[in-house]
């Protein structure tokens, strides 16, 4: 394996919402490639702006930096302002440092999973925060939610399964991305990473085939009750924090995003090399920036008004300011890796030939 495939092999660990991997490599020689992004939003909507894959991306770049690293080189990217934000394209370079040190993060890289299941509800050690708030770079703190807090997080995450599992758009989403029977996959979500006691996943499994089955379940027999309980409230309580990530400024900009991506993933990072495990919870923040910029993300009746009430919650949980500039949301604690989790295209999928993107 040379040097480019050392790095490439360990940058494609980087997460990914459903792990859609919106990346393709374009190897130009020994030491340039260009990176060809791309985002879901024709098809999730959970990314209809492409700010979640953007992150993504950052993600990507942060995880390539610390692999470049390990082989005392530094690496340069620079964005191409000429493409369209819908596929973000970056061309990278990796130059000789000599006497760099290995990032200490890069032994995490691969370990970092999502674990959607219960976690300690020890309290976060001193030490343990102090090394979770340095991981991150200037222009971004933690607001850790824990105690009486992370009950009310909880509220939040309960109230929002509602929403993500009465839509119909949110449906479509849910078939494409799960991959059954399967303890790992490269390109989906395993099922047995779900979070869900395997009754109720099979169940899942059937419903989720059609939505008139979702609809009867969720109208007559408290269809989303089992799950939202066994893969939203019950973990949320199950942790040590919740925890919000803070930009200084609220992003706008596709390149804010990028750079909270870089900073999310290098606290993610951290935690991993704590020993801590670590749950994204997203789409909440992703639903109060459609609500604040008025943007329609459902044909059916209610789903705005329940976004509305979500956003709401956030804002009385941690204030307005934090809740706007936060760039990323999860549940945390001491506990075992995932027995099941997401794995990663070969790379030889993820590469394409010169001059062909």
């Amino acid at each position: 394996m040379n040097t480019m495939e050392h790095i490439l092999e360990l940058a494609r660990w980087a997460p990914s919402g459903d792990n859609t991997q919106p990346w393709r490599f374009e190897i130009l020689d020994a030491h340039r490639l260009v990176v060809h992004g791309h985002d879901t939003r024709d098809h999730c909507v959970y990314d209809l702006d492409g700010h979640p894959s953007q992150m993504s991306l950052g993600a990507l770049l942060e995880t390539m930096a610390i692999a470049a690293s390990t082989c005392a080189l530094e690496m340069r990217a620079i964005r191409h302002t000429d493409t369209p934000d819908t596929r973000p394209t970056f061309s990278i370079e990796f130059l000789p440092s000599p006497g760099m040190a290995p990032d200490p993060l890069a032994d995490a890289i691969q370990a970092r999973s999502v674990q959607r299941r219960a976690l300690s509800r020890r309290p976060l050690t001193p030490a343990e925060k102090s090394a979770l708030n340095l991981a991150l770079p200037a222009g971004y703190r933690v607001r850790w939610l824990e105690g009486p807090q992370r009950l009310a997080a909880a509220r939040l995450m309960f109230r929002n399964a509602r929403l993500r599992l009465t839509m119909p758009e949110a449906h479509r989403v849910h078939q494409s991305v799960i991959e059954w029977n399967a303890r790992y996959s490269e390109d989906r979500i395993p099922d047995q990473a779900l979070g869900a006691d395997a009754m109720t996943t099979r169940l899942m499994r059937w419903v989720l085939q059609d939505w008139r089955r979702v609809h009867f379940f969720n109208t007559w027999l408290a269809g989303t009750l089992p799950p939202s309980l066994q893969m939203d409230l019950i973990p949320s309580l199950a942790c040590a924090a919740h925890f919000l990530l803070v930009a200084d400024h609220a992003p706008h900009r596709i390149d804010d995003y990028i750079a909270a991506g870089r900073a999310m993933q290098r606290f993610w990072l951290t935690a991993t090399a704590l020993g801590l495990q670590l749950q994204p919870e997203m789409t909440p923040l992703i639903f109060t920036r459609y609500v604040r910029e008025g943007r329609v993300f459902s044909a059916t009746s209610g789903m705005q008004e329940q976004a509305l009430q979500v956003s709401r919650r956030g804002e009385a949980l941690v204030g307005q300011q934090d809740w706007h500039a936060a760039v990323f949301m999860g549940r945390i604690g001491a506990g075992q890796a995932a027995r099941s989790r997401s794995l990663r295209r070969p790379l030889r999928d993820l590469l394409v030939a010169p001059g062909s993107a």
